[in-house]
């Protein structure tokens, strides 16, 4: 383990605006990504409270800035990069394993970089990389090995009104990033219909991408057209929505770490990855479904283990845990 605290690098590396120094930060990946995230960008905070923090990110997740309290603004990147930023006083690599964000970070003339070590980059320490560890987990150990202490339970967001959390409707959300995380329509259908059946509410959620997705889905479950709420909704009404829910059903995906930050129930359908690197935290209101089968989650058909989930076991977690949070 690196025996270097957190003490700031050169003063002459001044922010770009207010002239603090910069720490720059780079995730530039989608919704759960930046979630799993939250407890290393809030440890960087707390370990810098004199730097302006930059988080490198995709600029359709700017509206986590406030919620997550740990950025003082959003630089539009997706993917590894290139980051187009000069000379950080720190760089720290929240991306991935790859060599790609490490040279972006490097070109990039930081003070000092904290990554994980790579062999391309024999004179950049850092702890290797682990693939048997939880999301969460890795990237407050890799701020741990430099001596920066961070906690994976820091995972809650501020706001929208707690006051008015589970009031909502039930949510079901079926889509995800690859078509190898995405339980088939029908079978979310007949969880809706289900879950309509017993009195509850149902709304089928998705980006824009996912309408379609969404209206057939509702169109099986006999559910109104205005229970479509896919592509009419931003990021910040997808939270408040998230944060009053009854329930959230949905596969591997971004919104299953929205209902983990708000402590909202949900059934998770996991397959092809193990729930143990990204599933929800133990002790919440989560039911986690899984074949315990792994695949390749970037796969262009469903995958086999998500398929041995079935509709009758979705629908007794859903229902099981909505009496559970009732009582």
């Amino acid at each position: 383990m690196s025996t270097a605290g957190p003490a700031p690098g050169p003063s002459a590396r001044p922010g770009r605006d207010d002239g603090r120094p910069v720490l720059l930060a780079l995730r530039g990946l989608a919704l759960g990504d930046l979630l799993t995230a939250v407890p290393a960008l809030r440890a960087l905070r707390r370990a810098w409270p004199g730097h302006r923090i930059v988080l490198a990110a995709p600029a359709a997740l700017a509206e986590l800035l406030p919620p997550i309290g740990a950025a003082d603004e959003l630089l539009d990147v997706s993917g590894p990069g290139p980051v187009p930023f000069d000379a950080p006083d720190i760089a720290v690599n929240l991306h991935g394993s790859g060599p790609q964000s490490i040279e972006a970070l490097l070109r990039t003339g930081p003070g000092r970089l904290l990554t994980h070590a790579h062999p391309a980059f024999p004179g950049v320490p850092g702890p290797p990389w682990r693939a048997d560890v939880h999301e969460v987990r890795r990237w407050c150990d890799l701020l741990g090995w430099y001596g920066v202490p961070a906690d994976p339970a820091d995972l809650c967001l501020t706001g929208p009104d707690r006051a008015a959390a589970r009031t909502g409707p039930v949510v079901v959300h079926p889509g995800a990033a690859y078509p190898a995380r995405r339980w088939p329509p029908e079978r979310f259908a007949r969880v809706a219909a289900g879950l309509r059946a017993a009195g509850h509410d149902v709304v089928v959620t998705g980006n824009a991408a996912e309408r379609e997705l969404a209206r057939r889905v509702a169109r099986l479950a006999r559910l109104p057209e205005e229970n479509v709420l896919a592509g009419r909704t931003g990021l910040r009404e997808l939270a408040a929505l998230l944060a009053a829910a009854r329930l959230l059903v949905c596969g591997d995906t971004g919104v299953a770490h929205l209902a983990s930050a708000y402590g909202t129930p949900s059934v998770l359908l996991f397959g092809p990855v193990s729930p143990a690197l990204w599933g929800p935290p133990p002790g919440g209101p989560h039911r986690v479904l899984w074949a315990g089968r792994s695949g390749d989650p970037h796969g262009r058909e469903t995958d086999p283990g998500l398929l041995r989930i079935d509709v009758p076991e979705v629908l007794d977690a859903a229902l099981n845990l909505m009496e559970v949070d009732v009582r």
